[in-house]
């Protein structure tokens, strides 16, 4: 996609200056620097996105996936709440121990069975398995409702998120045209909250608990990165010929951070 010539901000619009903090608060800089270092995408250094190390390899891919896929699978065998429970939970506890034996970085473990467990309170209060899925709608509504609030104050989430690591910074809110795209690219993953809330709550009020748990695992974390890989790719800044991908005036490259993706929960 094309860079269009930098055009000034109408008045009353925030810019530049609006990087602005509280001394001993984080400028939007800072936050925009801190999003795209916990950002789930691995960049190669030819600006493509390598989509398996996105999802922490195969194993972050089976840690993501296999408590839902226990949980679904055990309750559709026995048709019984708590044998499903104890399953996915066993599984959220065996994926954290094999991290501490081999004394790997634990937190998207630890997080991923608390996320059970919070899953699990739920479906033992409201008694039914459906409530196992509830957590994830107030996630989804949370992010959607976060993304519309950043594309409101034109500091739309997708700009932070993919600035630095296409090297802009947060100079990108300098260029309508630039500004345009993030908030186009914002507005995806509005769309992927939106969507799996839209397909999603009619199978919980029909109380169709196959069809929900297949929908949230297709619309968890593979829809995810599939929406994080068509965003970045409507972002990727033209660039001269011959100009390495990395090559900003400002010196500051893409980053390629790991970490599970934040909100892969469908």
């Amino acid at each position: 996609m094309s860079q269009e010539p930098a055009e000034p901000a109408n008045p009353g619009e925030p810019g530049p200056a609006a990087d602005t903090a509280a001394p001993g608060a984080p400028s939007m800089r800072d936050v925009a620097a801190s999003m795209a270092a916990r950002s789930s995408l691995k960049v190669s250094e030819d600006g493509r996105v390598d989509v398996l190390a996105s999802v922490g390899g195969v194993r972050g891919l089976v840690e993501a996936l296999a408590p839902g896929l226990v949980f679904l699978g055990v309750f559709i065998g026995t048709q019984s709440l708590n044998p499903a429970l104890i399953a996915a939970i066993a599984v959220g506890v065996v994926l954290l121990a094999v991290r501490l034996v081999r004394r790997q970085q634990v937190m998207s473990a630890v997080s991923g069975l608390v996320g059970i467990l919070v899953c699990a309170v739920f479906a033992r209060v409201g008694g039914e398995a459906r409530d196992y899925y509830v957590p994830g709608f107030y996630i989804n509504a949370a992010y959607a409702a976060g993304l519309l609030v950043s594309i409101a104050v034109r500091w739309p989430i997708g700009g932070l998120l993919f600035g630095f690591l296409h090297g802009e910074g947060i100079g990108w809110r300098e260029n309508r045209g630039r500004l345009r795209v993030y908030t186009a690219a914002t507005w995806i993953l509005v769309g992927l909250f939106l969507l799996r809330l839209a397909v999603q709550l009619p199978l919980y009020v029909a109380n169709d608990i196959t069809l929900l748990g297949t929908a949230r695992l297709v619309m968890g974390v593979p829809l995810y990165i599939g929406a994080l890989v068509l965003a970045w790719v409507i972002t990727r800044p033209a660039r001269p010929a011959g100009q390495d991908a990395r090559e900003v005036p400002d010196g500051e490259g893409p980053a390629s951070a790991g970490g599970p993706p934040a909100a892969g929960e469908g």
